[in-house]
């Protein structure tokens, strides 16, 4: 709990709700506390309810025996009956109300509270019970001033003889008058209160357990977003490069394991970063070191010959051509990395692309004996960077034919369907080893480094070729065969959507 407070110390207040922690800790609190308010009136109102229901029925009881009575003392009559009226007075006193008896002509026979003895009275639903007798008694709540009101029919039974029946005759209902009764609800009322009062308690009770409740849930669910957020801030001050482990729930695996990938991502680009500006440093150095160490023989050397001397400065203009060419493949390569570089989309003839490429590479082909192919399926136009997908093809060609045996072959076939075209630069030269497959395309990589060096190989070649395939959302593969050869395939879509722009 201490550590949550601690979270929300630096924000601002109304940042504090922005926190899907609180946010969680107010749904659960809110939706406890008001399922406890709806608890505690329904129950009030069911019992409330079931209260005057029960209090209804039992006095309609007695008010029904009490109607049998004054028809058998004739009291409508002759009102002057001791027991009837001590009955009436002990139902009032009893029920806390009022009883009236009004007789078949609306004349209030008896009042308990002598008020209106003697009157005439007009409702409707005495009007409504002298008409249909028993299936006119009512009883009806008054909340708001906390009383009963029944309607009694008082019903004299009477055998009806008819001519046609035999001599069991009929029985047949006739009211002679109506009870209106007021019964007041103050017990109710007073259990009620009682009631509301211990509900209160145990609301307060239960609302504290709720909020204790919820603050715990909130805090307890959503501790796996804690420790991802500490994690990216360990690994934000350089604490740590671990991944996140621990249990975790559905909903958090997956950002889980995005970060875990992301960390696995950074470490590996950190590595190759720091791999690479090793790789960039030794490059650079070494044509310079070479180029120091030739100038430095020159200058301690008294009356070099000319042939020496011409020797001497061949070899500095091929370390600053090899120095050079780095350098220019560097740019290339960082050019492509950066996320801004787009693509010049054109409509380009990948055939007559391809003739041009292998038009400027015959001379290097000839001095190592080497016959370039082309073999077209069919006609193919796509929209590509010519710039970038020249560079691709001369990278691999180029590299068929470095890499290649005296008297070899360099195959370039081209292909396409109705989504892609596919470039295949296919060679018989001395081909990849299997282990060294998978990082081809790493910067300053070499298979066989004095061969490389030899023949004036950068190393990024294929890093450049790679990247500028995936600028156009495509794809390269290699297969290779040791002492037997080997074929780059290119897949690149024929239109340029989804591509950068």
């Amino acid at each position: 709990m201490a550590d949550m407070i601690n979270t929300y110390n630096g924000l601002k207040f109304k940042d504090i709700f922005k926190s899907l922690r609180v946010r969680f800790f107010i749904i659960v609190a809110v939706t406890g506390l008001v399922s406890c308010i709806c608890m505690h009136w329904i129950i009030l109102d069911s019992y409330e309810n079931r209260a005057v229901s029960v209090k209804s029925t039992e006095v309609q009881t007695q008010l029904r025996i009490l109607a049998n009575h004054l028809i058998f003392y004739n009291y409508l009559q002759s009102p002057s009956s001791e027991v009837i009226n001590a009955e009436l007075d002990m139902l009032a006193n009893l029920y806390d109300g009022r009883v009236m008896v009004i007789n078949d002509d609306l004349k209030v026979v008896k009042d308990t509270y002598s008020i209106s003895q003697g009157k005439t009275i007009i409702s409707e639903e005495v009007v409504n019970c002298l008409k249909t007798g028993s299936r006119g008694m009512l009883s009806k709540y008054d909340q708001s001033n906390g009383y009963i009101e029944l309607i009694t029919p008082i019903v004299e039974t009477q055998v009806i003889e008819e001519q046609d029946v035999s001599e069991y005759g009929n029985p047949n209902e006739v009211v002679r008058g109506v009870l209106l009764t007021s019964v007041s609800t103050d017990t109710i009322a007073t259990t009620m209160d009682i009631l509301s009062h211990r509900a209160s308690i145990i609301e307060v009770l239960i609302a504290l357990i709720i909020i204790v409740f919820a603050a715990l849930v909130s805090y307890g669910l959503l501790k796996p977003f804690d420790r991802i957020t500490a994690a990216i801030n360990d690994l934000k001050e350089g604490y740590t490069d671990k991944p996140i482990v621990g249990p975790n729930y559905i909903e958090t695996e997956a950002i889980i394991k995005a970060f875990n990938a992301l960390l696995r991502r950074m470490k590996t680009l950190d590595d190759s970063r720091q791999e690479f500006v090793s790789n960039v440093s030794h490059e650079l150095k070494t044509p310079i070191t070479s180029m120091k160490i030739l100038a430095d023989s020159l200058l301690t050397q008294e009356d070099v010959p000319n042939e020496v001397y011409k020797e001497f400065m061949n070899d500095i203009s091929h370390e600053v051509d090899r120095e050079d060419k780095i350098i220019n493949d560097l740019l290339a390569l960082v050019k492509m990395d950066k996320t801004s570089a787009g693509l010049s989309i054109t409509s380009v003839d990948v055939v007559a692309l391809t003739e041009s490429v292998l038009k400027r590479m015959r001379p290097i082909a000839r001095k190592h004996n080497i016959e370039l192919i082309l073999d077209s399926k069919r006609a193919v136009t796509a929209e590509i960077d010519e710039v970038k997908i020249s560079l691709v093809i001369m990278n691999l060609v180029e590299n068929a034919i470095k890499y290649n045996n005296e008297n070899g072959f360099v195959r370039v076939e081209i292909d396409a369907d109705h989504q892609y075209f596919y470039l295949s630069v296919v060679d018989n030269g001395v081909g990849i080893p299997e282990e060294s497959l998978d990082h081809i395309y790493e910067r300053f990589y070499r298979v066989d480094k004095s061969r490389s060096r030899e023949i004036g190989g950068t190393g990024l070649g294929l890093a450049i070729a790679r990247n500028a395939v995936i600028m156009h959302r495509g794809s390269i593969d290699v297969k290779s065969t040791l002492g037997e050869g080997t074929t780059f395939t290119i897949k690149i879509p024929l239109s340029s959507v989804g591509a950068k722009q």
